[in-house]
């Protein structure tokens, strides 16, 4: 942080409450901090009083002071995020709203604020406070080109209490991606955000502040930049660390990249399969997913130790009702770990939601309901209802008794963390996130990592 001439303020930074799914828990709430806002924190000058409001760990004070709040926004929280600002609105203080949801709607999102944010808001943030502080804000604040990586400070983490969360041992090495698939946001029409990489030396200092040998690399794609991403492993590799990332499945052209993954700790990757139907991955421009090369990719991981997360997507126009029996007898041959499954949905402003509106094929409005567990569009080859029961059943089979024995790895060392997802977190999540609420997340955190891999 820099010093500032201008007089004090109070800004509050909100993250608004998540919508829960049927079959998610307090985990997903409390998984961990908003990093975008902890960013933005360190980024103020010193002198400003600077709080985060995460309305996943708290009540929000609705009678609080300030001179500035600023909001982030999702699709599913954007109900919750305009409620929040006309309040503020209401007692006079300016509010300006930013996020993924606002930059790719944000003639929406103005219509509730006094100012909003497009794009990615350090470019822009000195802007901001410098108007506030000078009197009032523009209406729009918008970021042409993608940050420079260097200029991307490390979050402000002493703002928020890191009991309340599961895993605060989270980070970015790079912002964008390098596809554009018709129902991610980076297909909308503000993405300016190609793919950049943090400076590697910036990475490690804030590794060794977690205090902690495991990190979760939150990245869109650890793998958006192959060379890069090699170089880094090698470089990480004396620290001994656990770690875990997302990546994109043409990663099966990289068998040397992930022999250095599995040497420098790699211990599960978030993988975005989506589909075994090569004609729905087709039809969104997912282009760089081989389906005939999935098996190669899984076989090769789980020998090098590596656990898989695979995201599996349902509803695209050439998806039958006999996808879900399927891709359940694929994923279980397969052995495939732990599975997140959503409900297609159009994100407002995406390629997807601009085709199926001129197809006159969304059906609900409702943007409490855009978090991938309700069917919100006409599909194609089955009913809405065969949409949402299918999705809902695959869960159920996926995480039976019987499914969870059958997908059981056959390494010893990964059985155990392999238990406590499937267990601990999926089919008792529920109960042991009750526990959690009572300020113990990041007990339950350590106790996992301590049992899975030997650390603290």
């Amino acid at each position: 942080m820099n010093e500032h001439p201008g007089p004090d303020m109070k800004i509050i930074l909100i993250s608004p409450k998540m919508n829960l799914r049927p079959m998610d828990s307090e985990f997903k709430r409390l998984m961990s901090p908003p990093l975008g806002l902890l960013t933005l924190a360190a980024l103020t000058p010193h002198g400003h009083d600077i709080r985060i409001a995460d309305e996943n760990t708290h009540d929000m004070n609705m009678h609080d002071q300030a001179d500035l709040v600023g909001i982030t926004v999702n699709v599913d929280t954007s109900s919750r995020a305009y409620q929040l600002a006309s309040h503020f609105k209401k007692r006079g203080i300016p509010v300006i709203l930013g996020g993924i949801h606002v930059s790719a709607n944000p003639e929406e999102a103005l219509r509730h604020a006094d100012s909003v944010c497009i794009g990615e808001a350090e470019n822009v943030w000195a802007d901001i406070l410098a108007n506030r502080e000078t009197g009032g804000l523009k209406k729009i604040y918008k970021s042409d080109d993608p940050v420079n990586p260097r200029r991307i400070p490390l979050p402000a983490r002493n703002l928020i209490s890191s009991s309340k969360y599961l895993y605060t041992n989270i980070m970015y090495t790079s912002r964008g991606c390098p596809f554009k698939c018709d129902f991610c946001y980076n297909s909308c029409d503000y993405i300016t955000n190609r793919h950049r990489n943090r400076p590697t030396n910036q990475i490690i200092d804030e590794i060794k502040s977690f205090h902690t040998r495991q990190v979760m690399f939150i990245d869109d794609n650890f793998i958006g930049n192959i060379p890069w991403t090699a170089d880094f492993l090698k470089k990480i590799k004396p620290l001994n660390l656990t770690w875990h990332a997302a990546v994109s499945s043409n990663l099966v052209h990289h068998k040397d990249l992930i022999l250095l993954m599995r040497e420098s700790g790699c211990r599960s990757l978030f993988i975005g399969f989506e589909s075994i139907n090569h004609d729905s991955l087709k039809s969104v421009r997912k282009r760089q997913n081989q389906i005939d090369r999935y098996q190669e990719l899984i076989r090769f991981l789980h020998q090098n130790g590596i656990m898989i997360n695979a995201s599996m997507v349902f509803g695209f126009d050439e998806d039958t009702p006999n996808v879900f029996s399927n891709t359940l007898h694929w994923l279980v041959k397969n052995k495939i770990e732990t599975v997140t499954a959503h409900i297609l949905t159009p994100y407002p402003g995406t390629e997807l939601y601009k085709r199926l509106k001129a197809e006159n094929r969304i059906t609900d409005f409702n943007r409490n309901h855009y978090n991938t567990s309700n069917v919100v569009f006409r599909p194609k080859r089955m009913s809405a209802e065969e949409l949402k029961q299918g999705y809902l059943q695959i869960y159920r089979e996926f995480y039976s008794y019987k499914n969870i024995f059958a997908r059981m790895p056959i390494g010893k060392k990964r059985q155990i963390p392999y238990i406590l997802f499937n267990l601990g977190y999926r089919k008792f999540g529920k109960v042991t996130s009750k526990l959690g609420r009572l300020g113990l997340m990041n007990t339950i955190g350590r106790l996992a990592r301590r049992l899975s891999y030997g650390i603290g």
